[in-house]
């Protein structure tokens, strides 16, 4: 079976909502901006925040464009984190989709 974005962006909110406990569309218009923050990633560099595994915010600016390079491994897509390049690191980063706050 083919992926789509539409099929991502299903698969996200059903974790969303199943994780959270909150109504699946509120989960659903989250997932759509999670969906277009990567999209614009592979663009250009975006500015967005999220909250840290131990309850600090980040505020990250991150990138997917012209780092096919520095990609190791052949891993499986994960509907439950999503992963970057931090221009500011110069290293990969990852975050839980939940913890998600905004894009700048």
């Amino acid at each position: 079976m083919k992926v789509t974005f539409r099929t991502i962006v299903c698969k996200r909110a059903q974790w969303l909502a199943k994780s959270t406990g909150k109504s699946y569309h509120i989960c659903l218009a989250k997932s759509w901006v999670l969906y277009r923050l990567v999209r614009d990633m592979h663009r250009n560099i975006v500015q967005f925040a999220y909250e840290k595994s131990d309850g600090t915010f980040r505020r990250a600016q991150g990138t997917l464009r012209n780092v096919e390079h520095r990609v190791k491994g052949n891993g499986r897509e994960n509907y439950r984190t999503i992963r970057y390049y931090d221009v500011e690191a110069n290293a990969f980063r990852s975050f839980k989709i939940e913890n998600f706050i905004t894009v700048y």
